[in-house]
């Protein structure tokens, strides 16, 4: 990863690292991913809690997640050559693991604002982590990839505010809001209400509007690239056929030369015997 991962604990293996922590890593990668996926669940699990056992069941996930997280690090780390270095270059994954364990031990519902702050920045951190891990499928050359993300986004915000909000009664209206909130239109005819639903709200906004603006860059730098590799190839063609007609140019002019050689050979055997005739 380039310098500027490293320097938010997100760098991954040193390149000069030994082969193992690179296999190592590649394992690791999918295991800290499938951790922070596990972590959304158990946020909503947790704030919705209406029962013991839904509470029980959010904190086992956070237990797994934290697991997860703290397996796949800790393994790298002990394939590495430089330990301290290879958790200095991931410091976020090793906060987010510290992160999912505290909230093992979390406190009950209602939480207090200094909780919903830790929580949400919590998440927030989670969603930074998961756009890091996929952005390599978000590159201009895999631009199929994009609108697929963004169906996705809006397919799962439509159920999401179907569960979490009161004043959806059908998917439809629950698709309906997350296209609303992916597209920062803001018609007004449905908007969120629970305290659940507008935190998805965020997180369907942050990623839908990220996806669609990255699937409209890709469009369009796919536009630019098509027509600089049309004006690339003319100006290839142009090239070529300059070159030739300079090749074409030089033939004729060593052809024309070749024809007077021999009169510039008599012109001057005829200056000297003129002079040779003047001094006599």
């Amino acid at each position: 990863m380039s310098i500027g991962w490293h320097n938010a604990g997100l760098g991954g293996v040193d390149p000069h690292d030994g082969a193992a922590a690179s296999h190592a890593w590649a394992r690791a990668r999918w295991v800290l991913l499938a951790g922070y996926l596990i972590a959304i669940p158990a946020f909503y699990l947790e704030l919705l809690a209406t029962s013991s056992l839904m509470l029980l069941i959010a904190r086992a996930l956070y237990g797994a997640m934290a697991v997860a997280c703290m397996g796949a690090v800790a393994r790298t780390a002990w394939s590495s050559r430089k330990p301290a270095r290879f958790l200095d270059r991931n410091a976020f994954d090793v906060a987010i693991a510290c992160g999912a364990l505290v909230s093992v031990i979390g406190g009950a519902n209602p939480w207090s604002s200094l909780e919903w702050v830790l929580r949400l920045a919590f998440m927030g951190m989670i969603a930074l982590r998961i756009v890091v891990a996929l952005r390599v499928y978000f590159e201009p050359n895999r631009l199929a990839l994009l609108p697929l993300a963004g169906l996705t986004v809006l397919l799962l915000g439509g159920a999401g505010f179907y569960v979490l909000e009161p004043r959806v009664h059908s998917y439809a209206e629950g698709l309906w809001l997350a296209f609303e909130s992916s597209a920062t239109v803001g018609y007004g005819d449905i908007a969120p209400t629970t305290p659940a639903s507008r935190v998805f709200a965020v997180f369907v906004v942050l990623l839908g509007y990220g996806l669609l603006s990255l699937a409209f860059a890709g469009i369009a730098a796919w536009f630019i690239g098509k027509e600089e590799r049309r004006l690339r190839r003319e100006m290839h063609r142009d090239i070529k056929t300059l070159h030739a007609e300079i090749v074409s140019l030089h033939r004729e002019l060593e052809g024309l030369r070749d024809a007077l050689a021999p009169r510039r050979g008599k012109s001057q055997g005829g200056g000297g015997t003129a002079r040779q005739l003047g001094t006599r």
